[in-house]
């Protein structure tokens, strides 16, 4: 293969030349065979090579393939979004498709800005965020991911709830740094509070504690605020719901879908957007101020309705529950008494390892060791991709492993992916002690 003049994520290594899958598996171009433990980034849902959403795409491009949203809208694009808002939480009145993850979040702070410029409450322009949580990679989503003068605790019981203290108090102590710093920006400054409802890359699928949500909407209700759902990578039936938040039982007021909405077999991404927003602007400028050359592509929009149509006739979500729940089984039998295994956590298939020095003190390892990154290369060397991360804890210490495997994967094909892993995590572990 001749030098690559790709700009890689590693700009001193090239990675191996993907040339098909079939499934839960990928090939590269030197016959290695590889299962896809974490669907890349909680992206390949359906796995690799599904007929049916080829097949879409196919008859898409056929008929159309592209028309500017300027001067056209598209059938696909038309009954894709009848059928996010006829499944989505309560309240959802519109959608904005777009071209992927984060300019779905570039989208959501774009609206709710607009929202109350047009509703005559310009001086809010503040977002409140948590420490540890990323929200995409443009600018907008950078910086609000990223505002160190607005951000909260993480809901982190496995750090950050102190011993003797009860779920229920670790909750509510959240809930009142949530309101404090409200109160301290300014309630008529504030504009939106953004949060995961399971956080994925930054924190290897935690899952808020109860009542967290239905506190922060209380409060979010209480000032004005508009809650953001940032669904990116958790959201689209990953967690067994179709909507991540479904599980806390709120109603977000923008939720910021991507990854499993095309499932990996076009870029698209949207913004699901609360009636009572979608009439104020209409009422107001009466026009969107979001506008991408690839807003609700026509071949994206028909992918990603086979997807929501597979995984409704296939019954995958019930899949998604069952096979979650034999994942969690073989990882506690595996590594609930592992020295360097902390925590396991997650909901449905987007479950987390959190590695540790020290169990019993909860002691990361070094950040210099990077064993995140050994894991992630151990892995591979046995044929296994899962997404590996550090800076859990503070963006600088911990690491964790991230496991988010097709919802179609078999349970024999679940103790497979656990046996590499441990594998993996052993050879890496005595690399690096």
């Amino acid at each position: 293969m001749p030098m690559s003049r790709i700009l890689h994520r590693s700009l001193r290594q090239t990675p191996p030349v993907a040339i098909g899958g079939e499934g839960i598996y990928l090939h590269d171009s030197q016959g290695k065979t590889y299962i896809d433990a974490s669907s890349g980034a909680a992206v390949s849902s359906l796995g690799h090579g599904h007929p049916d959403v080829i097949a879409a795409m196919h008859a898409q491009v056929d008929a159309c393939a592209y028309a500017h949203t300027g001067f056209f809208t598209t059938a696909a694009a038309e009954e894709l979004a009848q059928r996010l808002v006829a499944q989505a939480p309560a309240g959802i009145g519109g959608v904005c498709l777009v071209a992927g993850g984060s300019e779905a979040m570039e989208t959501a702070l774009k609206l709710a800005r607009q929202y109350f410029v047009e509703g005559d409450e310009a001086q809010r322009t503040l977002f409140i965020t948590r420490r540890q949580s990323c929200h995409g990679h443009t600018f907008g989503a950078l910086a609000v991911g990223d505002n160190a003068g607005h951000r909260i605790s993480p809901c982190y019981e496995y750090r950050y709830r102190e011993e003797g203290q009860s779920i229920e108090q670790y909750t509510a102590m959240l809930l009142d740094e949530l309101e404090a710093e409200i109160l301290r920006a300014g309630p008529e400054r504030v504009l939106g509070f953004c949060a995961e409802p399971v956080v994925g890359a930054t924190g290897g699928a935690i899952p808020p504690t109860p009542g967290y949500f239905r506190g922060v909407r209380t409060l979010c209700d209480k000032y004005g605020i508009l809650f953001i759902a940032d669904e990116v990578m958790c959201g689209m039936g990953r967690t067994g719901t179709l909507f991540a938040i479904e599980h806390d039982g709120v109603a977000p007021d923008l939720i910021a879908v991507g990854k499993g909405l095309g499932a990996g077999y076009q870029p698209i991404g949207a913004v699901l957007v609360n009636g009572a927003v979608v009439e104020r602007l209409q009422r107001g400028g009466g026009a969107l101020l979001q506008r991408h050359t690839y807003t609700s592509h026509p071949v994206a929009a028909a992918a990603a309705l086979a997807v929501l149509q597979v995984m409704e006739r296939d019954d995958l979500l019930e899949q998604v529950k069952k096979r979650g729940a034999t994942l969690r089984r073989m990882l506690g039998d595996v590594f609930c008494a592992h020295p360097h295994v902390g925590d396991i956590r997650g909901r449905g298939l987007f479950l987390g390892l959190e590695l540790v020095r020290d169990r019993a003190s909860r002691e990361p390892f070094a950040p210099e060791l990077k064993l995140h990154a050994l894991v992630k290369a151990k892995a591979m060397e046995r044929g296994l991709m899962v997404y590996a991360a550090g800076g859990t804890i503070d963006g600088c210490r911990g690491d964790h492993v991230l496991l988010a495997p097709p919802f179609i994967v078999s349970a024999m094909e679940l103790s497979e992916i656990v046996t590499r892993l441990d594998d993996a995590l052993r050879a890496a572990i005595r690399e690096v002690t």
